[in-house]
């Protein structure tokens, strides 16, 4: 039975939540704030995190950065009614596996949660902690990466897709596989986010001439090492 951390501030809509997960088979634990919500994740090691962006205390993106310091690979869904580029881009940023607007149905919730759990059990066991990438030495758990002696931090979503184009290095990453597996669809507003994260690693990655990052027209991209 997975279990699910629901981090709901409007009780009404948080219990509807928390009763129609708990009659498909999930555990469910439930705070009514980012504060409260973290607490129980520390205490839990829940299997799913489901979080209202628009909370007291603590908000949800502020959460995510702080779950993320501890555990780089639980799912974080973000409920939100917030649908702004740059709203949307943060919450990748800072850890956010998924979106889901206001107002939602379960269903769909539920499908993306098994989607989510499904995917993170099958990448938590294979991944090492360290992945040389020409004179870069790339600490994915910690989200870092290092060049002569120098760090430089990166985002929970940067790390996710610098490993997912280690993996595949000096071969094509398919657009459309990264955009689904790590933004949940592959719409053209998803499409321009993975954009702005391919440019930014090119440029975490411009002091070893060696390593590139290149397009592959219509196709999607090839990490060259």
């Amino acid at each position: 039975m997975a279990t699910v951390l629901l981090i709901e501030d409007e009780l009404s809509l948080g219990l509807i939540v928390r009763d129609s997960l708990e009659v498909r088979g999930f555990a469910v634990l439930f705070a009514a704030d980012g504060e409260e919500g973290y607490a129980l994740f520390v205490a839990h090691a829940p299997d799913v995190v489901v979080a209202d962006v628009m909370m007291p205390k603590l908000d949800g993106f502020s959460l995510a950065a702080r779950i993320r310091q501890t555990d780089p690979y639980v799912p974080i869904i973000f409920l939100t009614a917030r649908s702004q580029t740059a709203d949307v881009v943060r919450g990748f940023e800072l850890g956010g596996n998924d979106y889901l607007k206001k107002p939602f149905s379960i269903d769909e919730l539920i499908v993306r949660i098994q989607a989510l759990l499904n995917r993170n059990q099958a990448i938590r066991p294979t991944t090492p902690d360290r992945l040389p990438i020409g004179h870069y030495h790339f600490d994915y758990p910690k989200q870092k990466l290092a060049f002569n002696g120098k760090e430089t931090p990166m985002s929970h979503r940067e790390a996710e897709l610098l490993k997912r184009l280690y993996e595949q290095r000096n071969q094509v990453l398919e657009r459309s596989v990264v955009l689904l597996d790590l933004w949940g669809d592959d719409s053209f507003f998803n499409g321009r986010s993975l954009d702005v994260f391919i440019t930014r690693l090119r440029r975490y990655l411009k002091d070893d001439p060696q390593v590139q990052i290149v397009n592959v027209r219509g196709v999607g991209y090839k990490l060259i090492v």
